[in-house]
């Protein structure tokens, strides 16, 4: 059996699974939020509730952090979860826990999840697509995370929005400070952003991303054409990620991989910024959902 942990912001989910990928026993608890100390209490108490649920212990604990993680000490950095940064986290739950720990990005472990048993099992090279809050993204290669020397493997969103139009530049500020990145135009809060740029909406009272997909689907005219918008700068940036790491699969998470018209109408404006003549690379839906994360995590 072997135990995964979600360390979000609001809220540690867990999960323990068996060596097919059955859920033996799941659960969450909130998050002490800035408070190192109590959050490796809450996840030792969580993984003794999994425990005591499956029947047996655990011989293998991994956890998914927001951030990236250096492979070297196993500190937290970049996250919007600062109580972690400059902390051994690996090092601290595995004295605590008695367990060896491995620890990955939480957009690694949704691509690991996708790519082992997932929406992209068996699939050579994934590459895994957060479109959240944030943009993130994990690349794994024959059931292998890639994370790299620098740990940001696939962090996608950290790259400039490709062949950016005139009214494109410099574009909106990322929220690691810098204009123009992918973030800045494919997350979920940067939709929005754009609806209300393009309305000249005041952006603290304009419709989310949500109410901009639900009066697309309605056939509201501004709404679609913000979709539009959206697809064209996904294409681009996702054939960026084709023409460089030619993955067999891409996987979509976060809240804007439930758009379901996206699957349809971003393949053809992928391809027609691929290199060569031929594009083949699948462009899917995650399979476990707010799950995957906590899966991911379990199967480092």
């Amino acid at each position: 059996m072997r135990i995964g942990f979600d360390y979000g912001g609001t809220k540690i989910a867990g999960v323990a699974l068996d060596g097919s990928g059955a859920v033996l026993a799941k659960g969450r608890v909130p998050t002490p939020r800035h408070d190192y100390e109590g959050g490796l209490q809450a996840i030792r108490g969580l993984m003794q509730t999994l425990e005591a649920e499956a029947g047996q212990p655990c011989e293998t604990v991994g956890i998914g952090v927001p951030g990236s993680v250096d492979r070297n000490t196993g500190f937290v950095t970049l996250g919007n979860s600062v109580w972690l940064h400059g902390r051994d986290l690996r090092a601290d739950l595995s004295d605590m826990l008695e367990r060896p720990v491995k620890i990955a990005n939480d957009a690694n472990c949704f691509a690991l999840s996708e790519a082992v048993d997932g929406a992209a099992a068996g699939a050579p090279v994934v590459f895994g697509v957060i479109l959240g809050t944030g943009v993130g993204g994990g690349i794994v290669v024959d059931g292998k995370l890639i994370e790299g020397v620098n740990a940001i493997g696939g962090e996608w969103g950290h790259i400039p929005l490709p062949t950016p139009t005139d009214d494109e530049r410099p574009g909106p500020v990322c929220s690691c400070g810098v204009p123009g990145h992918t973030e800045a135009w494919l997350s979920g809060p940067s939709l929005a952003a754009d609806h209300a740029r393009s309305l000249g909406l005041d952006a603290d009272t304009a419709p989310g991303a949500p109410d901009i997909v639900e009066a697309a689907d309605q056939g509201d005219e501004n709404a679609l054409a913000t979709l539009e918008r959206f697809e064209d700068r996904l294409g681009r940036s996702l054939a960026t990620i084709v023409n460089f790491l030619d993955p067999d699969v891409i996987v979509l998470g976060g809240g804007l991989s439930n758009v379901e018209r996206f699957y349809d109408t971003v393949p053809p404006l992928i391809e027609a910024h691929v290199f060569g003549d031929k594009f083949n690379t699948k462009l899917v839906r995650n399979k476990h959902g707010d799950s995957s994360g906590v899966r991911g995590a379990a199967w480092l």
